[in-house]
């Protein structure tokens, strides 16, 4: 076995996971540290190495990162840590002449987005941006449809997007509930889907206005409509025993190992009650953009839906490209979660979950539908082992480079066209008034 790689992980909560088990299955790849201020959430980490062949590796705290980086020769670095805290080690890396991939959004903020697109330009680094919506093949299908032209130029998109009552409410238990850690709902989790359109339309985004609210979860929104349970976590909670919006942590082996088994270490509950008090993100968003092309995105992010999936509208010069995924047809009230997968973080198919459809209505001609071939929910739609491959496999492409699957790796820059729209549209909540999009990131 030549390894060509050493790798370092930093952050080792649930989604680090699809790295430390997709890096062990390269043999051209070490993991040769990890990084994160909880022992217990590493020892699980190593746990996954030695269960796949792989030696353990070498564990530091994060006032040691830049010792760990030196001390065990790394060159990338794959950040996975609380959103507020990746321009700390990309920033970090990336002067220490290591690549780096960071899960997204890149960062929290504006001052943030600055800092890493100034060591970016300053050291000549190569920084890819964690986008794996860009490599579900549907979504990808979806690109080679508009650019082949079968609706001529996009003049307009709406997109509706459905987090139902069990992933929905799932950032309403966790830290992403707090504003100052995860920047709210429309940087974590629509930073996605504003990538997806700013790469379907080869467009950069530059004005937004929006609106948003929590109007749902919180213990104000609970007690009016009834649904709230007294308790501030459910674990060791009678009144969460029956709640279906509360998540037992002791019933999963692998949610007991990285969260219960460590909240010893560092305090951190996973398993709050979403009706509770501290919530400071939206839960119900809408947003208009503009874009260098003329082009405009209605968009709307529903958390408290009954289904799960998203709606995505094309109007062109030339007809409609519309896209409908139904990744959840309805969710039954549980009180004990089977997997720590699927329901909680998109990574295997949701129960009731229906198809996708691509449909092209052209102008003076009868719809027809587009051929979706081998569609399956898991691995969020078959984009995690793709953009794996993208990342780490030597045949599979660089950065700004078509991959493997015809797929570019989303870049710095990238990263910060999808995190300005969603501070643009925080910054509106607030104000009330439509805000530019590059000047606030600091793009040229």
């Amino acid at each position: 076995m030549t390894v060509d790689s050493r790798a370092a992980i930093v952050g080792t909560g649930f989604r680090a996971q699809l790295y430390t088990e997709g890096l062990a299955r390269r043999d051209h790849v070490e993991v040769a540290a990890l990084c994160d201020p909880n022992p217990v959430r590493m020892a699980h980490h190593n746990t996954l190495l030695t269960a796949a062949g792989r030696a353990p590796a070498r564990t530091y705290r994060p006032d040691d990162f830049a010792r760990m980086l030196r001390a065990e020769r790394v060159d990338t670095v794959v950040v996975t840590t609380v959103d507020a805290l990746h321009d700390t080690y990309i920033v970090a890396a990336l002067r220490a002449g290591c690549r780096v991939v960071t899960e997204k959004p890149m960062t929290t903020d504006s001052q943030r987005c600055r800092g890493i697109l100034d060591a970016v330009a300053e050291t000549g680094g190569e920084l890819s941006v964690t986008f794996n919506y860009r490599f579900n093949p549907v979504h990808e299908l979806v690109h080679r449809q508009l650019h082949s032209g079968v609706i001529g130029d996009v003049l307009s998109v709406h997109f509706e997007w459905l987090l139902d009552v069990r992933h929905g409410a799932d950032y309403f238990r966790r830290w992403h509930r707090e504003r100052e850690r995860s920047g709210g709902l429309m940087v974590h989790k629509s930073g996605h889907h504003f990538d997806l359109v700013n790469w379907w339309l080869g467009a950069r985004p530059q004005r937004v206005f929006g609106m948003g609210r929590l109007a749902f979860y919180g213990r104000e929104n609970g007690e009016r409509s009834g649904l709230r349970r007294d308790y501030e976590r459910a674990h060791g909670s009678p009144a969460a025993a029956d709640d279906p919006f509360a998540l037992h942590l002791a019933d999963n082996e692998t949610l007991r190992a990285l969260y219960l088994d460590a909240e010893k270490e560092d305090g951190y509950l996973r398993d709050r009650n979403v009706f509770g008090d501290g919530i400071t993100v939206e839960d119900d968003m809408a947003v208009l953009v503009r874009y260098s092309t003329g082009a405009s995105m209605s968009y709307h992010l529903t958390a408290y839906s009954p289904w799960e999936g998203y709606r995505v509208m094309f109007n062109g010069t030339g007809g409609r490209l519309e896209l409908e995924v139904e990744e959840s047809a309805w969710q039954e009230p549980r009180t004990k979660l089977t997997s720590a997968k699927g329901a909680v973080h998109g990574d295997t198919a949701q129960e009731n979950a229906g198809g996708a459809r691509i449909l092209v209505r052209p102008l003076w001609k009868p719809p027809y539908e587009v051929p979706i071939p081998d569609f399956d929910h898991s691995g969020h739609g078959g984009g995690d082992i793709r953009m794996l491959r993208a990342l780490f496999d030597d045949d599979a492409g660089g950065n700004g480079e078509d991959g493997k699957d015809g797929v570019p790796l989303a870049t710095a820059v990238d990263g910060a066209l999808a995190l300005g729209i969603g501070l643009a549209a925080n910054e509106s909540f607030a104000h009330g008034a439509a805000v530019d999009v590059e000047k606030l990131v600091g793009i040229a």
